[in-house]
C-alpha cells in the first residue's frame, strides 16, 4: 500500500547521455563474440541538498527475451565516490513499487558516515515505467482526485460502483499500455539493475533496499547470486505472500499502529483535549470520520481522504503530533482547517500519485496471482474489516484493479538464496507496512544472512532515519561486510531500542518554539522525515 509517491528531484535536474545496452547472447560456434558494453555518460546535475549528484539514462530492452527489440530508457542518479578505497556501485531503492528512487542516492550517500560513503558510487533509479524514466506509466490521471466514494461500501449499489471504478482502471491500463503491461514487473526490473551494473563496468553490486526493495533485491539475488557483493534489506516483504495475502496482513497490521497512535494521543491528552482513554479517543475519530462523510472537510476531504490523511501515521510515527493537532482542532473546536491542511501535507495527490500508482498496480497485478472472482475479495475485506477497519477497504480498492487486471499474472519465483555472501535484513517489530514475520520468513531463506531487530519499533524504514544503534551496523557492513552473529535471541543476531515516541505539539501557538532537544529524542523529527518521504510516505 503506497499513498504517496516519494520526493522527486526538480523536473530541469535530469541533463545526460543516453546510452542503449542490449544484453549480449552466449556465443556458440559460429556466432561472433559479444560486443563490449558502452558505459554510462554522466553529466553533472546538482541540487541544492545535493551539489555532487549527476545523472544519466540508460536504453534497455522492453523485453529481456527480444533484446533487440523495442528499447525504454531508464533515469539514473549517481553520487561518485571521492576516496582513494573504490568499493564499486551501491544501489539504493526506496520500495513501491512505483517509487522514483533518483532522490535516494543523493539522501543516501548523504547521511551514511562519509568515510563509508566516499567508497561507493551511490547509485539511484526510477525503475521501468516509474518518474523519469520512459515510457512514465499514467493509466488513469486522476483517479484519486478528491471527493471519492466513501471506501467502506453501505450497500450492494456502493459496493458496485466501487467494483466498476476500479474495472474502469484497469481497462484504461489495458488501453493505453497494452504493449508494455506485460513487461512492467519485479522480475524485468531486477533484469533492468543487471544491465545497469553491467554498464557501469562493475562485476558485482552492492544493494540498500527498502520496503518493496527488498523483495527487487531479493529477486535479483536469486537471478545473479555471483553478481552480489553485499545486500542490506530494511523492512522485508513477506516472501511467501505477494502479493494478495501481504496486503491482508498490512490490514491488520495498519489497524494496530492507528490504536497506537491513539493510545499515544490519549496519553497526551493535555494537549489533544481528547480523553485518556484510547477506546474513547478511537470512538471520537470514528465519529469524525462519520462526519466527514456526511459534510467533506474544506469541501475535499471525506472518508477515503482522512484515511490517506492518518494512513502515513501507520509508516511514522514522526507525523503523529501534526495529525492529532488536525484531529482535536476537528474534533474539540469543530474547526476543519487544520484537518483540510493535514490532508494537502499528508494524504492529497501530486504530480506523481496518478503514475506510481500505475507503476504499483502494474507490477503487483503482473508479478503474483490474484482472485479473479470478486466475491473472494468481498469475503475476505469484510472478514478483516470487522476486526480491522481503519484501512482494510481502502486497502481492498487500491488493489482492486487486480481482479480485472488485462494481463495475465506470472509466478513468483522462489528467493530462496544459498549462494550470495550474507546478507543484512533490517526489521522493526511493529511495522505495519511489512510485518515483523516477513523479515523472520527472508531471514531463514537467505543462508548466512543476519537479522537486526528493531525492538519495539513501529516505523517503516530502520536505517538511516535516526536510529544510530542500527545505522551502526549498516555502516559496517558496507564498509567490511560482516555482520552480527547471534547476539540478539531467538532469530535476531542483534536487537536494537527503538526510538522514543515524539513529543507532542500545542493546538495553539503557545509563544516561541522551544529550542530543540539533544540525542535521539529530537531526531525523530528532520532525519527520519526526509527518509520517510523519499520513502513515499508523505511529503
Amino acid at each position: 500500500m503506497t499513498p504517496r509517491a516519494g520526493m522527486l528531484i526538480a523536473a530541469g535536474a535530469l541533463v545526460a547521455g543516453t546510452v542503449t545496452v542490449l544484453p549480449a547472447s552466449p556465443a556458440g560456434a559460429g556466432e561472433p563474440a559479444p560486443r563490449p558494453l558502452p558505459r554510462l555518460a554522466w553529466a553533472d546535475c546538482p541540487t541544492k541538498p545535493y551539489p555532487r549528484l549527476q545523472c544519466a539514462t540508460l536504453k534497455v530492452p522492453l523485453d529481456h527475451d527480444a533484446p533487440a527489440g523495442r528499447t525504454i530508457t531508464l533515469a539514473l542518479t549517481r553520487v561518485p565516490h571521492t576516496a582513494k578505497t573504490f568499493q564499486g556501485p551501491l544501489f539504493v531503492n526506496p520500495g513501491g513499487p512505483g517509487g522514483s528512487g533518483r532522490g535516494m542516492a543523493g539522501y543516501v550517500a548523504s547521511a551514511l558516515p562519509p568515510e563509508v560513503a566516499a567508497q561507493y558510487d551511490v547509485i539511484g533509479f526510477d525503475p521501468r515505467g516509474v518518474g523519469r524514466s520512459e515510457p512514465a506509466l499514467d493509466c488513469l490521471p486522476g483517479h484519486f482526485a478528491p471527493v471519492r466514494p466513501d471506501s467502506v461500501p453501505r450497500g450492494s449499489r456502493a459496493e458496485r460502483a466501487g467494483v466498476n471504478r476500479a474495472r474502469e482502471f484497469a481497462e484504461a491500463c489495458g488501453e493505453k499500455y497494452a504493449d508494455v503491461l506485460p513487461y512492467i514487473d519485479t522480475v524485468s526490473t531486477a533484469r533492468d539493475l543487471d544491465l545497469v551494473r553491467d554498464a557501469l563496468g562493475a562485476p558485482k553490486l552492492t544493494y540498500l533496499g527498502y520496503s518493496y526493495g527488498t523483495y527487487l533485491g531479493a529477486v535479483y539475488a536469486r537471478l545473479h547470486p555471483d553478481r552480489v557483493r553485499r545486500m542490506a534489506l530494511d523492512s522485508v516483504v513477506h516472501p511467501h505472500a505477494v502479493w494478495y495475502e501481504s496486503n491482508i496482513a498490512q490490514n491488520h497490521a495498519f489497524d494496530t499502529r492507528h490504536k497506537a497512535f491513539l493510545a499515544w494521543v490519549a496519553r497526551h491528552d493535555s494537549a489533544y483535549r481528547l480523553g485518556t482513554d484510547p477506546a474513547a479517543v478511537e470512538a471520537a475519530w470514528y465519529r469524525m470520520r462519520d462526519a466527514v462523510r456526511a459534510a467533506p472537510a474544506g469541501g475535499k476531504v471525506g472518508p477515503g481522504e482522512l484515511e490517506d490523511t492518518f494512513l502515513p501515521g501507520g509508516y511514522y510515527n514522526g507525523y503523529w503530533p501534526a495529525l492529532a493537532k488536525a484531529f482535536s482542532a476537528y474534533a474539540v473546536d469543530a474547526d476543519p482547517k487544520p484537518l483540510t491542511e493535514a490532508y494537502e501535507r499528508y494524504g492529497e495527490p501530486e504530480a506523481a500519485t496518478d503514475n506510481g500508482y500505475s507503476v504499483y498496480t502494474s507490477v503487483q497485478c503482473r508479478d503474483a496471482g490474484w482472485p479473479r472472482d470478486w466475491s473472494v475479495w468481498r469475503r475476505d475485506a469484510w472478514k478483516t474489516h470487522a476486526k480491522a477497519p481503519f484501512s482494510t477497504w481502502n486497502n481492498t480498492w487500491y488493489n482492486a484493479p487486480c481482479a480485472f487486471w488485462p494481463v495475465e499474472s506470472l509466478t513468483p519465483p522462489d528467493v530462496r538464496n544459498d549462494r550470495i555472501p550474507p546478507a543484512l535484513v533490517l526489521q522493526a517489530t511493529d511495522d505495519a507496512a511489512t510485518p515483523y514475520e516477513g523479515a523472520v520468513a527472508l531471514h531463514r531463506l537467505l543462508r548466512g544472512s543476519s537479522l537486526v531487530v528493531e525492538e519495539g519499533g513501529g516505523n517503516h524504514g530502520v536505517t538511516l532515519a535516526g536510529n544510530d544503534c542500527a545505522d551502526r551496523y549498516l555502516a559496517a557492513y558496507l564498509a567490511t561486510g560482516e555482520v552480527p552473529r547471534g547476539g540478539g535471541g531467538g532469530e535476531a543476531d542483534a536487537v536494537c531500542a527503538a526510538l522514543p515516541d515524539p513529543e507532542p505539539e500545542p493546538v495553539a501557538p503557545a509563544g516561541p518554539k522551544p529550542p530543540e532537544k539533544n540525542g535521539a529524542a529530537s531526531r525523530v523529527g528532520p532525519v527520519g522525515a526526509v527518509l520517510h518521504g523519499l520513502l513515499g510516505h508523505a511529503r
